[in-house]
């Protein structure tokens, strides 16, 4: 057996690991400030195959809570205990009555903070996971969804993974069957948007729709007429330069682009044949910023990798 923790099991191998995947929202709607100080979304979205970030958790023979370390792609990542993902560690154990028991976290990091990838999203949902298979949790696939709910808008879906709706705040999920693999160009500028600040500037400028949409291609077409995404004046209104940085790129890859969630990175989706990575390579080089093919992927957390 693995170390033992006071008041339960743990798994035998006492440290597991898991595999966070980003989010991409292909298309936004906010459709208005709730009651609770949230906003009304509709959003299709998609998990995407890379970058991950990985969850190691390990348990340790004695009491003491979580300790919690960031590696890797730490600019902008909340550190220690702050860490979304830290705070999914608490809440789960806590959910299943076994708050206190001591887990050392390790986060490394890939998916870059402030970009609209849902990167601590994912990061809480694999948590999730990873402590329910370290300590034996006696908790459903339900009961996780509700924990999510409880950490923040995005992470219900990124546990679930796949393609679907997001609704209500985002915690209402309808998955849809698009098929893995579309693929994505994923562009960062060199400046990062706080999702807070973007709905802020959003409310402030009266709730604009979006000023431009995006044809959809392929299989994207069933669900959705085109792409748009109410937060990109927001954004640019936030971060003028976003609309010179949009501009380049689709120039670069001769496509459309579109603001992926609350930004700042930009998403051109690909029509089918093309080689996200080959094309990613060659757009990054004219840009000078960094760009990373991606294709969508089945999954939002894998255990084991």
């Amino acid at each position: 057996m693995g170390p033992g923790v006071p008041g339960g099991g743990v798994n035998r191998l006492g440290r597991v690991r898991a595999s966070a995947y980003p989010k991409l929202t292909l298309s936004l709607r906010v459709l208005g400030l709730r009651p609770d100080g949230y906003h009304e979304i509709e959003a299709l979205t998609v998990s995407l195959g890379q970058p991950s970030d990985v969850v190691e958790v390990t348990a340790v023979p004695h009491p003491g809570g979580v300790s919690f370390t960031v590696e890797g792609e730490t600019e902008h990542a909340p550190s220690g205990l702050t860490n979304l993902a830290a705070r999914a560690a608490e809440d789960v154990m806590l959910r299943a009555g076994r708050s206190g028991h001591g887990v050392q976290m390790v986060l490394r990091k890939r998916i870059p903070a402030g970009a609209g990838l849902g990167g601590g999203s994912a990061d809480a949902a694999a948590t999730l996971v990873a402590i329910r298979k370290l300590l034996d949790l006696d908790l459903t696939d339900d009961d996780l969804h509700e924990v999510a709910a409880g950490l923040g808008s995005d992470v219900p879906f990124c546990l679930r993974g796949g393609a679907a709706w997001m609704r209500g705040r985002g915690e209402l999920i309808e998955p849809v069957p698009l098929r893995p693999g579309l693929g994505f160009l994923v562009a960062l500028p060199p400046f990062r948007l706080a999702t807070p600040v973007v709905y802020r500037a959003w409310d402030e400028l009266g709730g604009p729709r979006a000023t431009r949409e995006v044809e959809a291609r392929g299989t994207v077409a069933r669900y959705v007429e085109a792409l748009a995404n109410d937060l990109e004046p927001a954004a640019e209104a936030v971060e003028p330069a976003l609309v010179e940085f949009r501009s380049s790129l689709e120039r670069a890859a001769g496509r459309p682009a579109i603001l992926a969630g609350s930004g700042s990175a930009y998403v051109v989706p690909l029509e089918r044949g093309v080689d996200p990575g080959a094309l990613a390579e060659s757009v990054g080089a004219r840009l000078r910023v960094p760009v990373a093919g991606a294709r969508s992927n089945a999954v939002g957390v894998r255990l084991g990798s």
